[in-house]
C-alpha cells in the first residue's frame, strides 16, 4: 500500500546552476518527464538562479519576478546565497540578518509550488538535485534544507551532471544509445564534453563517462568545433550527440553539424539534466528495471563483503555496493564470532571476478567459549575506494558481557583493483 502510494507522487528534477534553474517533473503514466516554462504558452525554461525580498516586508521573489523587483529598487537581492550556503555562512539582506541554508530553503520551496507541480494535487515522492560538481559539504546543505522544509532524507537524491546525462542518455530509445553516447555543453564560452560507453560484457552492464573541458571556441567556432568532432569520432562509432547550453544558440554550426549527422543522431536544448535528474528519480524509485551501473566520480568503486557461515552454509554480507554514493552510504551488521579472532573483509570491482581479501585481527579479545561473541560490524566510506571497518564486541547477553572494546582498520582497494 504504501509502495502504491509513493509511485503516485510526483518526482521532480531541479537542475540548479548559479546563473539558471530548471525543473521538470514526472508523475506515472506520462510518457517522458516534462519541463516547467515559468512563461505561459513558451519553451522559456530557465529560471534565473535569483532570489530577491521585498524592502521591509517579509515578502520573498525568484527568476525573473526577482530580477525585475530588484531592477525597480523595491527588492534586494540576496547576492551569493547559493555559495554561502554550502560554506554554512550568514548574509546581510535590508538591514537583516539571515542563515543562506535557509534562504536556500526558501528558493527550493518557491520551486516546489510551481502552479504546474502545484496542479498534480500529489504528494512528494522524490526530489532530485542535479549540479555541476557535488560534494560532502552539498550533501549536508541540501540534507538541512530537507529538514526545513519537511522533506523525508530518503526522498532527496543528489546527482552531478555526469549521472544525469547517464539516467537521460540510458532513457531513450535503445537505439540511440546502440553505441557511444556523445554530450556537448556550450555555457559561458567554456565547452565541455562528456563520453558514455557501456562494458556490454558484465551484469549489469557497467558504464563508463569520460569527461573533458574543450576549452573557448575561438573566432570561427564552426571549424573549431568541426576539430574536435573529428578528434572525438575517430576510431569509434557514436549513436547520438546532445548539445546542451546557449553556445548553441544560433546559426552558427554548419560543417561541424554535418559531420555529426553522417553516422549520429542530433539532439539540441537546454533541459536535459533536470530531465535526466527525474529519470534518476524514476530508478531509484524502481519504476523500471535498470540494467545499467555508473560508477563516477562521487560512487563507490568497490563492493564491500564479508565472510559468514549461516546454518553451516558459507555466504558474503555485502556491507557497502559499488555505485552507491561514497558520502552518504554506510552499511553495518552483526555476526557470532567462530573460531580466530579476526574479520574476513572482501573487496571487489564490480566489473572484475577476483577479489581482495583484508584479514582484520581482533587483537586482545577477552578469551570467551567458541560462538559466545557477538559483533557489530559497520563499513563507512572515507573516499571513493577506501573504506573505515569498524568492529564493536557486544559480548553474548548474560554469558559474556560486553567490553564495549573496537577495532578500526581502513581497507583501501589497489591501484590494480579500483
Amino acid at each position: 500500500m504504501e509502495d502504491e502510494k509513493e509511485r503516485d507522487g510526483v518526482i521532480v528534477g531541479i537542475d540548479l546552476g548559479q546563473e539558471n534553474t530548471f525543473v521538470s517533473y514526472y508523475v506515472q503514466g506520462m510518457e517522458e518527464p516534462d519541463t516547467i516554462s515559468t512563461v505561459m504558452g513558451s519553451e522559456t525554461f530557465q529560471i534565473p538562479t535569483v532570489l530577491a525580498k521585498k524592502k521591509g516586508l517579509g515578502q520573498w521573489f525568484f527568476g525573473n519576478d526577482a530580477l525585475s523587483q530588484v531592477r525597480l529598487s523595491m527588492a534586494v537581492g540576496a547576492d551569493g546565497f547559493l555559495e554561502k550556503a554550502w560554506n554554512n555562512e550568514k548574509l546581510f539582506l535590508d538591514s537583516e540578518e539571515y542563515e543562506a541554508r535557509d534562504l536556500l530553503s526558501v528558493y527550493i520551496k518557491k520551486l516546489l509550488t510551481l502552479p504546474v507541480i502545484g496542479f498534480q494535487k500529489r504528494p512528494l515522492s522524490r526530489l532530485v538535485i542535479a549540479m555541476e560538481h557535488m560534494d560532502r559539504r552539498v550533501h549536508e546543505t541540501f540534507v538541512s534544507v530537507c529538514r526545513r522544509l519537511s522533506i523525508e532524507p530518503e526522498r532527496l537524491l543528489l546527482i552531478d551532471y555526469s549521472e544525469s546525462f547517464y539516467y537521460y542518455a540510458l532513457s531513450q530509445k535503445p537505439e540511440l544509445y546502440r553505441s557511444d553516447v556523445l554530450l556537448f555543453d556550450y555555457n559561458g564560452g567554456r565547452l565541455m564534453h562528456c563520453l558514455l560507453t557501456r562494458n556490454r560484457n558484465t551484469t549489469p552492464e557497467t558504464v563508463n563517462l569520460t569527461s573533458g573541458n574543450d576549452g573557448e571556441l575561438l573566432e570561427n567556432r564552426d571549424r573549431n568545433f568541426d576539430e574536435i568532432l573529428a578528434k572525438a569520432f575517430e576510431d569509434r562509432t557514436i549513436s547520438s550527440v546532445f548539445l546542451i547550453g546557449s553556445g548553441f544558440d544560433g546559426d552558427w554550426m554548419k560543417a561541424s553539424l554535418q559531420r555529426m549527422l553522417r553516422t549520429a543522431r542530433v539532439f539540441m536544448g537546454k533541459n536535459l539534466y533536470s530531465k535526466g535528474a527525474c529519470y534518476a528519480g524514476i530508478v531509484e524509485r524502481s519504476d523500471i528495471d535498470w540494467p545499467f551501473v555508473y560508477i563516477g566520480d562521487n560512487e563507490l568503486k568497490v563492493n564491500i563483503s564479508i565472510k559468514v557461515l549461516d546454518r553451516n552454509e558459507m555466504k558474503f554480507v555485502t556491507l557497502l555496493t559499488a555505485g552507491d554514493n561514497w558520502y552518504e552510504t554506510k552499511g553495518e551488521c552483526e555476526a557470532i564470532l567462530d573460531g580466530s579472532p579476526e574479520i574476513e573483509c572482501w573487496l571487489q570491482k564490480p566489473d572484475e571476478r577476483t577479489a581482495e581479501v583484508f584479514t582484520i585481527p581482533l587483537s586482545d579479545m577477552p578469551k570467551r567459549e567458541n560462538r559466545t561473541t557477538r559483533l557489530r560490524i559497520e563499513a563507512a566510506p572515507v573516499s571513493d575506494t577506501e573504506v573505515k571497518i569498524t568492529v564493536r564486541d557486544l559480548g553474548f547477553g548474560e554469558i559474556s558481557p560486553q567490553t564495549k572494546k573496537t577495532w578500526t582498520t581502513n581497507v583501501k582497494a589497489s591501484a590494480g583493483t579500483a
